[in-house]
């Protein structure tokens, strides 16, 4: 073997072997912060905590002298109307431009829309945290005569702006990984460019699609700052969009930093990163068999 094949050679074992650790790598991150969430909160989580009161009890008191209450169900109620409301604005928003950008629009549109749409995925969380607060809580006060504007509408619409330029950015990459055969046999076959987008591209990028929709999901659920800013942090079950919430994520921010390292309360945070831990395993499973039931169709 001359020395430019062994060094081919070796270079490909260098290559294959760094992307099998990057790889690898990932997943043990993933497993080891989960083991250090689940550490700081093991004690409490197999000795204390009654988790019937923990998940269906709205009553969130970890601060009382003679009767503690760590109920989350107020919190989880408060996440998944924020989550809701704001895909609800996002992901047509989000799959739509996705479709203009990637179908629709020229070169130069193109170009322009997607710098603004990473500079939107660009400006940080807090600053969407301060316009909730300053601009679309004086906004919401005026238009629907409520007595605050920091509430599940105001968290809603500020997370829509923060997961739309993900949707629109995996979104386009999806509907351009389908082939130019698919469109050049629709248009032979007469299809008009609206029917080209819903029978045959739609169809062909669904998996990408969800992904998608799904990051959309997962930037929604782990928000932290602007919710924080934008909801009220109030502790209620939401019974309309203009009550004011809180959500788990903001509940570690604002109360982590008070909490006596190794007290109850400390933990019982802690555990409620386990539960965001299980929120998106959830997410993502039922995504992966969605996609695999849309495959073995």
């Amino acid at each position: 073997m001359d020395n430019r094949r062994r060094f081919e050679v070796i270079s490909e074992f260098l290559i294959e072997w760094t992307i099998k650790i990057c790889g690898i790598s990932a997943i043990v991150f993933v497993f080891l912060i989960f083991l250090f969430v689940f550490r700081e909160g093991k004690d409490f989580l197999l000795n204390s905590l009654d988790l019937k009161e923990f998940l269906f009890s709205p009553e969130w008191y970890p601060d009382s002298v003679s009767h503690k209450r760590y109920g989350v169900l107020a919190l989880i109620a408060g996440t998944f109307s924020v989550t809701l409301l704001a895909m609800a604005i996002a992901v047509p928003f989000g799959l739509g431009a996705a479709i203009f950008v990637s179908e629709f629009s020229n070169s130069k549109v193109k170009e322009t829309l997607k710098i603004v749409i990473e500079l939107l995925a660009a400006i940080p969380s807090v600053v969407w945290g301060f316009i909730g607060l300053s601009i679309m809580n004086e906004l919401i006060i005026e238009m629907f005569d409520a007595p605050i504007g920091l509430t599940v509408l105001n968290g809603g619409i500020i997370l829509a702006l923060m997961s739309v330029p993900i949707i629109v950015s995996i979104g386009e990459d999806a509907l351009k990984a389908v082939p130019d055969s698919y469109r050049e046999a629709a248009v032979a076959l007469g299809a008009t460019r609206w029917q080209m987008v819903y029978k045959v591209l739609l169809p062909a990028a669904k998996n990408g699609l969800l992904a998608a929709v799904l990051l959309g999901v997962a930037r929604a659920v782990g928000e932290t700052m602007a919710v924080l800013m934008a909801t009220g942090h109030s502790l209620q079950i939401p019974h309309s969009v203009l009550d004011s919430v809180r959500t788990l994520t903001a509940t570690i921010a604002a109360e982590l930093g008070e909490a006596p390292v190794g007290s109850d309360h400390y933990q019982v945070l802690f555990i409620i990163g386990i539960l965001l831990f299980t929120i998106t395993f959830i997410v993502n499973l039922t995504a992966d068999l969605i996609v695999k039931g849309i495959r073995g169709k």
